[in-house]
């Protein structure tokens, strides 16, 4: 107001005369700006006849210059008299009222600065700042108000009074339009997520407007993955009650028909190209749910083709054909000639901890090749899918001439460590405990490092891997693995110790096959085993061990060496079908001890996952299954299968082969095994935001064969290693909770035999760092 008062005042004065001459200009008032600073602005010609316009805009131009608290332009004959009061200087910047935020955290967000001139503006866009970071934690109601306390010396303290308000969060999230699926399952599609009993930890619950914006993409990712083309999120509302207390977003869906693959095939616009030499690399088919995702690979697939017969500058074009009567999509990939632009370079900023290489041996190409801007799609999705950094961004610009491009990288860290815990309980160990650590990003190099510990009352086990995933710059993983395990079973009066290292190469042979290839040095041991008293002493009680184990003592330790591969399907790879996959692994062995033992060791893994009614029901089925042969020699204990975290419902050594002609019945283990897991998680009914559901589980299978059955005390009696089924069943609770995911299995045996020992209940948690 004192500026507008100030200007009104001069205009009558001159309103008088038509123009003025001023010989002189007189500046009054300043301390830090030098008064030729103030003429410079001000921008009145001395001798020259000036108008009251232009000492109206004098007037206007040291308003604006957002240096002066006042100004005052008074002509006084051939003198023009400017008089200001420059804006104070900030003596210190402090904040009131808040506690979620600390000083330090507001201190990085406004602009304002100690030192520097004070500016009403910057300060009240200083004040819109942190209301921005308090609406960002939810806490939409929060006011900021700045205020200056005047100091000596035309200084002033900046004070940003802060009313940071409650967290406003988002108590109910629903859909309307939706038919083929629930609220239920789409609101685990999206980021933003209900306020549940752990509102207190959970950020996810609060509003934030940009997790709205990515929640319509996932919402529309989701629903195209599985063949609704015309699929829109129509609007996305979140309103909020009058006292501000909580938010309700709605989704408004259009979904449209689901629509199939109809004919598929591959036609071209460049004659020197044959169409049929191409259709065989082709992978989509007729009949499946439509996925844009499967069509892009298919085009990756044809232009790759392209690159290896030498044919630059190949674009492939997808042309699809509606067919409403019968739902389906006809696809015809067409081979056209695309524009000569090459790769100037690729420019990766962001990665503070990952190295630029890491990030560079995701493109296919490098600096000089021809561009093809899906191949650049595709490097930005395995940028992405490394899991290294929170945001990616991969973007295009013309480089030093037309027919060059630049390619710019920019990510955002985030966390890649993880720690996990778990707890067990059995009435024969006690509480057992376990840690687990791994690094999936290790010092910025892409590499994966891992080591797990085990603890029980009787069990000691360390775990260590190593994975370069690009060794010697290829598609070349090189792991070095190494373990060490004691167990001092006290209720099977025997102890063994187990140590081996094993390094690998594993590389692809299709789009979902890898191969590994592995060697490994080991050593086992059995010892400390329980000789009890002769049959014939007149000592009373325990017998001791059974002679089997008495004899595997005899061998001392044993080292063994062995060469070995493993050949592994995962259809995920290829993601035809996200709502199903199917996991296939086979592994062999062949190795010798140093007994001149020789045996070979061979196991299965079959493993496939569905979702059923429209996605709720997740149902899990698994077969594993085990041989080991030796020949001019027998197994020992330690390496003889157990069902050790591969059954639930019995103990690790729970079931099995036992020697119960003595009084320990010691568990022996089987050179066969076999078993069959079954599970189904689905939804309890509570609040999705509690992130509680259920599941079911049966387990089936048994392990069995033995070389040596000759036990007892004194080896006399046989042991009895046939197949003997064995099966638990039980239910899961899972718990999505800011700690980690947690699972608690309930089981009981439902076929057993009386010797086995059960255990009924077990947990898990793991969390991130």
């Amino acid at each position: 107001m004192a500026l507008l008062a100030s200007a009104v005042a001069v205009a009558p004065a001159l309103a008088v005369a038509q123009s003025f001459v001023f010989d002189r200009l007189e500046v009054e008032g300043t301390q830090r700006i030098q008064p030729a600073t103030v003429a410079e602005l001000a921008g009145i010609p001395r001798g020259e006849p000036v108008g009251a316009a232009q000492v109206n805009s004098a007037l206007q131009n040291l308003q604006n210059s957002g240096l002066f608290e006042e100004v005052e332009v008074v002509p006084q004959g051939r003198t023009l008299v400017v008089r200001v009061q420059e804006y104070p200087t900030i003596n210190l910047i402090a904040f009131e009222g808040n506690r979620s935020l600390s000083d330090d955290e507001l201190a990085e967000v406004v602009q304002s600065r100690s030192r520097r001139v004070y500016s009403p503006a910057q300060a009240e866009a200083d004040a819109a700042l942190i209301a921005e970071g308090y609406r960002q934690q939810g806490r939409v109601a929060a006011s900021v108000t700045p205020r200056i306390i005047r100091r000596s010396e035309n200084r002033v303290d900046l004070v940003f009074e802060i009313q940071e308000g409650r967290v406003t969060e988002t108590e109910r999230i629903s859909f309307v339009g939706n038919r083929a699926y629930s609220d239920r399952r789409l609101r685990r599609v999206i980021e933003s997520k209900q306020a549940g009993v752990l509102r207190a930890f959970i950020r996810a619950d609060t509003l934030i407007e940009d997790r709205i914006d990515f929640d319509r993409q996932l919402l529309t990712d989701f629903y195209q993955s599985r063949g609704y083309v015309d699929f829109q999120v129509l609007s996305a509302t979140p309103q909020v009650d009058r006292e501000r207390d909580f938010f309700a977003i709605t989704f408004t869906v259009r979904e449209g028909q689901q629509f199939s693959v109809g004919d598929v095939g591959v036609s071209s616009e460049i004659a020197a190209i044959d169409p049929d030499v191409y259709a065989d690399a082709i992978r989509l088919r007729e009949g499946v749910t439509y996925n844009p995702a499967l069509v892009e690979r298919d085009i990756a697939r044809l232009e790759r083709l392209a690159v290896r017969e030498g044919r630059n500058f190949v674009r492939v074009e997808p042309r699809v054909t509606r067919n409403d009567r019968d739902l389906t999509l006809d696809i015809d990939y067409v081979l056209t000639r695309g524009p000569r632009v090459f790769v100037e370079r690729i420019d990766i900023e962001g990665n503070t901890a990952t190295l630029d290489r890491v990030v560079r041996r995701q493109f296919d190409v490098v600096e000089g090749d021809p561009f093809n801007p899906r191949e650049i799609r595709a490097a930005a999705e395995r940028i992405e899918a490394l899991g290294f950094f929170a945001e990616t961004d991969v973007n295009t610009r013309e480089g030093t001439a037309p027919d060059q491009v630049i390619v710019d990288v920019d990510v955002e860290e985030q966390p890649t460590g993880s720690l996990g815990f778990g707890a067990s309980y059995s009435s024969v160990d006690g509480i057992g405990f376990s840690v687990n650590f791994s690094e999936r990003n290790f010092l910025g190099r892409g590499q994966a490092l891992s080591f797990d510990l085990n603890a029980t009352g009787d069990t000691t086990s360390f775990g260590f891997n190593f994975a370069e995933p690009a060794f010697l710059g290829r598609d070349l993983t090189f792991g070095i693995s190494a373990f060490y395990r004691e167990s001092e079973q006290n209720f099977t009066r025997f102890d063994t110790r187990r140590a081996g290292i094993a390094p690998r190469l594993a590389f692809p042979i299709s789009e979902s096959t890898r191969l590994e290839l592995r060697t490994e040095l080991g050593y086992a041991e059995v010892f400390n085993v329980d000789l009890g008293f002769p049959v014939d002493s007149d000592e009373p009680g325990d017998t001791g061990s059974s002679a089997i184990l008495r004899a595997e003592e005899d061998l001392g330790g044993l080292y063994t060496a062995s060469v070995g591969y493993s050949l592994s399907y995962d259809s995920r790879r290829i993601g035809l079908d996200p709502t199903s996959s199917i996991q296939l692994r086979f592994s062999q062995d062949f190795g010798v001890r140093d007994d001149d033992a020789s045996f070979i060791r061979s196991e299965l893994l079959a493993r496939g996952r569905r979702e059923i009614f429209n996605e709720e029901i997740s149902l899990l089925a698994e077969f594993e299954a085990g041989s080991l042969a030796y020949s001019g020699g027998s197994s020992i204990v330690t390496e003889r299968f157990s069902l050790a975290r591969k059954m639930r419902g019995f103990e690790p050594n729970g079931l099995g082969p036992r020697d119960l002609a003595v009084e320990n019945e010691d568990p022996l283990g089987g050179n066969l095994y076999a078993v069959a897991r079954f599970e189904a998680g689905f939804p309890l009914g509570l609040p999705e935001e509690y992130g509680i559901s259920g599941g079911l589980f049966y387990d089936i299978g048994s392990v069995w064969s033995l070389d040596d059955t000759a036990g007892g005390p004194d080896g006399n009696d046989e042991v009895d290693d046939s197949l003997i089924w064995r099966s638990a069943a039980g239910f899961s609770i899972f718990w999505d909770t800011a700690l980690g995911p947690l699972r608690f299995n309930f089981s009981r045996a439902l076929m057993k035999e009386d010797y086995d020992e059960e255990q009924n209940f077990e947990f898990t948690i793991s969390t991130r760092f």
